[in-house]
């Protein structure tokens, strides 16, 4: 069953579409109004490069100069050359796809972009993303990990994450946008090869996504951004019926220590703005945007986010862990009990 999916995954893929106009639903092709930057290196890549692109949200963060990256489902590697210009030439990206039709591609035009850049930093390999292990990659070797559209291609979505995690080193991230459903599908559609080539029916329930994230490692997930997907195609939308689909980028950080909710140590940070397109602001995901010079309370989780990864330089930090003050207000769970004081003179029933 596993083999075959992968099977029917690579002919759609390097077959079945020729282009992204040959998909029939935009769920890998969300429309995103990228950052000037970004369409400035996208308006210097290969033509063929460009049409042969299936990604469905942009998965390139910020304050990349000199990382190590891997690029899950690198397709013809539309982001591993844009990613190539942002690490620079002390930086390094890996591409790795089982479609042999798509590396080709990807391969194809590796000199005409060194050429564009000034620099040669890109390698691809073939492989699955569910056996990441078997890369010739190091262990706890990489700073980022991108993916674009392809994590619900796997049939072992577990795996993918656990095999991410293990190459990532302690404060790494995985940047990635998927599609996720909001409930579990049901297995006839999963068979459908259409649907599943079109990012849809191997999709998972967001619920079951956010229980594999924590079981791996990855302890607190963040929602960065997220829309609705749209299937105009008839045939299709009957098939899926109710079910709702949604485009979503995540940023999953490899940090032993962040908790399961979000606790008040009375922290605070400030955004230096030193951040390269991010003079104004940065945003760390879709409820945490820190406007440059503005010191902002942050939770503990959000503290370790920002103090124990590539960012810290950026950032002025006050307060640490020797003082904890419960839950953190407006971001962290609640109590599971009434937490009002009443005043009331009658003693609570005993248990």
């Amino acid at each position: 069953m596993k083999n075959n999916i992968h099977d029917q995954v690579s002919s759609y893929y390097g077959e079945t579409l020729q282009t992204s106009d040959d998909l029939k639903t935009n769920a890998c092709c969300t429309d995103i109004e990228y950052p000037r930057h970004i369409k400035d290196i996208l308006s210097q890549l290969h033509d063929e490069t460009m049409s042969k692109y299936y990604g469905c949200g942009l998965t390139i963060p910020t304050n990349l100069e000199g990382l190590r990256v891997l690029d899950l489902g690198s397709g013809s590697g539309r982001d591993c050359y844009v990613a190539s210009k942002l690490v620079g030439k002390e930086g390094h990206v890996i591409g790795v796809d089982m479609t042999d039709e798509q590396l080709k591609v990807a391969d194809a035009h590796k000199d005409f972009h060194a050429e564009k850049f000034g620099f040669a930093n890109v390698e691809f390999q073939k492989g699955n993303i569910e056996e990441l292990g078997k890369l010739d990659i190091e262990k706890e070797s990489l700073d980022l990990i991108i993916s674009n559209c392809v994590i619900n291609l796997a049939t072992d979505k577990k795996a993918v994450l656990q095999g991410a995690y293990d190459l990532l080193k302690e404060g790494g991230e995985i940047y990635f946008s998927d599609v996720y459903s909001d409930r579990r599908i049901p297995q006839d559609l999963v068979d459908d090869p259409v649907l599943y080539g079109e990012c849809l029916s191997g999709a998972l329930y967001w619920n079951d996504f956010l229980t594999i994230s924590k079981d791996v490692g990855f302890l607190d997930p963040r929602t960065v951004s997220s829309n609705r997907i749209t299937i105009e195609d008839e045939e299709l939308m009957e098939k899926v019926g109710n079910i709702n689909f949604y485009s979503v980028t995540y940023r999953l950080m490899k940090l032993p220590k962040l908790e399961s909710d979000c606790e008040d140590y009375g922290q605070a940070v400030r955004y230096k703005g030193t951040i390269d397109h991010n003079k104004d602001a940065f945003e760390l995901d879709d409820h945490h945007l820190f406007e440059a010079g503005r010191i902002k309370t942050v939770c503990g989780n959000t503290y370790m986010m920002l103090h124990d990864t590539r960012f810290k330089e950026h950032f002025d930090f006050w307060g640490d862990f020797s003082t904890h003050y419960g839950i953190f207000e407006g971001c962290g769970g609640s109590a599971p009990f009434n937490t009002e004081n009443t005043n009331s003179d009658e003693a609570a029933p005993c248990c």
